[in-house]
């Protein structure tokens, strides 16, 4: 099978890369080789590797810088997923994307459905769901992921944000009025390939309906970030350990507004795939002892 990735350097990318090996042969494309920002670079890409499926997490996931960047979040995360749609309709390719529970405005206190009405609360969130909508208007068969507060031990993301300041000071004042699951990057991945695998089976036959539409895909249970901060910390207790300070949203302002409410429902994924990712806590335990140190932390 031909798979074609993009955003390959990415955290979400380079976990992908590894995890379809597997099902076939990996295309892989960070943005030298590929710039989302040009359609026509995307078409002639696409159709000169002819792929059977399309993968695509890169993204534009600087949230704050987004407000600054509408133009450019949105060429990334709208536009460009909308031509990879096309072009894999035309082909008679799957794509799979990955989206964010930052589509819903975080009201309530009850994990959000699939088919909850979104209404982002920035542009990130924003572009994202004109991404989605571009995906489901082509007609392609596709699979959308929406995740949440993904880390790993490669890239920018809270996990290395908080080992690093850890370190360098001896407080750190973490919001603590929102809630969701830390997910890792891998078990994404991971999850991903064995869905793919799941629709490219022969067993499942070729007059067979896909599983066709948008998934929650979230590591289990939940937290705020000082709770995700208080995990790191037991888990990777620098010396001296610094003090984690609980604060609300509103001393910690920022361009972008968040949802405090980033629960999301995974029991689709579940009945439809069979798949349920672990425990936010056990995966950030196995995040840390496989990956050891990042060898991008200074």
């Amino acid at each position: 099978m031909n798979i074609l990735l993009t955003g390959a350097r990415g955290q979400l990318g380079w976990e992908l890369r590894r995890t379809l090996a597997s099902l076939g042969e990996v295309t892989a494309l960070d943005s030298r080789a590929l710039d989302l920002t040009d359609a026509d670079a995307i078409r002639r890409v696409v159709r000169e590797r002819a792929p059977r499926v399309i993968v695509n997490p890169a993204a534009h996931t600087a949230v704050d810088r987004a407000e600054s960047e509408a133009d450019l979040a949105h060429a990334v995360n709208a536009t460009a997923p909308g031509v990879l749609a096309e072009e894999a309709e035309r082909l008679g390719a799957t794509l799979i994307h990955y989206s964010t529970d930052y589509v819903f405005d975080g009201s309530g206190d009850r994990p959000w459905r699939e088919d909850d009405a979104s209404a982002p609360l920035n542009v990130y969130g924003a572009s994202k769901l004109a991404g989605e909508r571009a995906i489901q208007a082509s007609g392609c068969r596709h699979l959308i992921f929406r995740t949440s507060w993904v880390y790993g031990a490669r890239g920018a993301n809270f996990l290395l944000t908080m080992r690093r300041l850890m370190r360098e000071r001896p407080e750190l004042k973490v919001v603590a009025d929102q809630t969701g699951a830390p997910t890792w990057c891998r078990d994404l991945a991971e999850a991903s390939a064995l869905a793919l695998a799941q629709i490219v089976s022969p067993a499942r036959g070729a007059d067979k309906p896909g599983p066709w539409g948008v998934y929650h895909m979230t590591n289990a249970g939940e937290t705020t970030w000082h709770g995700f901060a208080e995990a790191i910390l037991a888990l990777d207790p620098p010396n001296p350990r610094p003090r984690l300070l609980p604060i609300p949203s509103s001393e910690y302002p920022t361009p972008a507004r968040r949802p405090r409410n980033s629960r999301l429902d995974n029991g689709k994924l579940a009945r439809v795939f069979g798949l349920r990712l672990p425990d936010w806590r056990a995966s950030l335990a196995r995040c840390l002892d496989v990956d050891g140190t990042p060898a991008d932390l200074p």
